[in-house]
């Protein structure tokens, strides 16, 4: 069970003006379903033009960001102020309360839903893992402060990395397969990452609790444009080959 004085709490990293206007209305959200809840802000806020010299609101802490970078997020999971954290990309909404998450660490070290955009499961770094396993999306990611757990998140660091790959869900899933955490799938209720999932939403079916839209982000005519892209895919018209990602070491912000 979990101890009382145990802190839980939101966190967010986020780097760049556009990314730290979307923390804000994302906060907001939590805020609005979950009000007692702690938020912190891990951001190059500064350099942003943002000043919360005066408040922090809505958020209830803020850090700086040192040398950021486009997934300081990986860097910064070590960093989280709480026991309890429920780690929130930028591009996501509150629909309800969120505690409930927190109650999964009674029993779990760990949750995370798994990636939609799993293609690039198929790709193994430098181990052989089933296809079976899937890639975690590492946008939501709920987990509890233990010495395993911070092993782990460290080892996923140094890969992430070593590995150069842009997306961080591949080095996350050989790291996750090497340890011994005890990992919760999370429902997609919890995760929803695309629009064309409310086309066939029953009405029996466990409600949307936490929204995962680009949409917030990038804006509808990326929506489209990759809509397209998958249609072309289905019908043929495009390879299904998966080239993954990897980091331009000339620029590695982007």
């Amino acid at each position: 069970m979990s101890n009382q004085h145990e802190t839980r709490g939101v966190m967010y990293v986020a780097t760049g003006k556009k990314y730290i206007r979307s923390a804000i209305k994302s906060a907001h959200s939590v805020r609005k379903y979950s009000p007692e809840l702690q938020i912190h802000l891990f951001a190059n806020w500064q350099e942003c033009g943002f000043d919360f010299s005066r408040s922090p609101k809505p958020f209830t802490s803020i850090e700086s960001i040192d040398s950021p970078n486009y997934r300081s997020k990986v860097d910064y999971s070590v960093r989280t102020p709480f026991d309890r954290t429920l780690y929130l990309d930028t591009d996501t909404r509150v629909l309800d309360d969120v505690n409930p998450l927190f109650d999964l660490l009674d029993r779990f070290d760990m949750a995370l839903a798994h990636a939609n955009n799993r293609l690039s499961s198929l790709l193994n770094w430098q181990v052989s893992i089933p296809v079976s396993f899937p890639q975690f999306n590492c946008g939501i990611i709920v987990y509890r402060r233990s010495d395993r757990v911070w092993r782990v998140l460290q080892e996923w660091i140094e890969a992430f990395h070593q590995a150069g790959f842009y997306a961080d869900q591949i080095t996350f899933r050989e790291i996750i397969w090497l340890s011994d955490l005890r990992v919760a799938t999370l429902p997609p209720e919890y995760n929803l990452r695309n629009l064309k999932y409310f086309l066939v939403w029953g009405g029996r079916e466990a409600q949307p609790k936490i929204l995962h839209l680009a949409l917030f982000q990038q804006g509808f005519f990326l929506i489209l444009k990759r809509a397209v892209k998958a249609f072309l895919r289905c019908i043929g018209l495009l390879p299904q080959e998966y080239t993954p990602r990897r980091v331009d070491s000339k620029n590695p912000k982007k």
